[in-house]
């Protein structure tokens, strides 16, 4: 691990891969205001004393079982579900089954408050981002990108393989915490039911 300067209010451990990277913001968490990446932990404060603590600590195992499980409903109709069938060889059905049909974790958190990267997932949908990211891209919408997948908490640019959409609120300022998907946190996709049904329900 090295420990870089990161601005005058934080300092950035540079880990040599994702494990790693959990051990020592596992150690950190509880003491110190940090932030996993998928190879580094951002620790803020001022630069002297977050150097001591982070001197003082030492890398922590992380436990393999995640402590919370979040189940998200998904519409599966976004405007890259054909492209991604043609990227991975798959039916459109085929996709949607190895979507839903393995359980994934949050590794890490970034690109947008609330945005969970998410690893674990079926191997056949490694897919490269878009060519041409989107200027727009609507909040809940659900994608894939590389080994990741992931839900947009809102609004934004994007450049990920759009599966689908989810009404579940990702991030919310009034919750505690906020973020909906936490690293640790286990996320399952489920198939949502048919709006007729929804409206029936409500």
């Amino acid at each position: 691990m090295r420990l870089l300067p990161a601005g005058d209010r934080a300092v950035l451990l540079d880990c040599a891969d994702p494990d790693e990277a959990r051990a020592w913001h596992a150690a950190l968490v509880d003491a110190a205001d940090v932030t996993l990446g998928a190879r580094t932990v951002l620790v803020r404060g001022e630069p002297a004393e977050t150097r001591r603590l982070v001197t003082a600590a030492r890398p922590r195992e992380v436990s393999t079982r995640p402590s919370t499980e979040v189940v998200l409903a998904v519409v599966y109709d976004g405007p890259d579900l054909d492209e991604v069938a043609r990227l991975t060889g798959l039916t459109v059905e085929e996709v949607v089954t190895a979507h839903t049909g393995t359980t994934w974790d949050v590794a890490f958190t970034g690109f947008a408050p609330g945005f969970a990267y998410l690893t674990g997932g079926d191997p056949r949908l490694h897919v490269p981002r878009r060519d041409t990211p989107r200027p727009r891209v609507p909040a809940g919408a659900v994608g894939l990108a590389g080994p990741y997948s992931g839900a947009y908490p809102r609004e934004s640019p994007g450049g990920w393989q759009l599966l689908g959409r989810t009404d579940a609120t990702l991030w919310d300022l009034d919750r505690d915490p906020p973020a909906l998907l936490r690293p640790g946190t286990r996320v399952r996709f489920e198939v949502a039911p048919p709006e007729a049904e929804l409206e029936e329900q409500a």
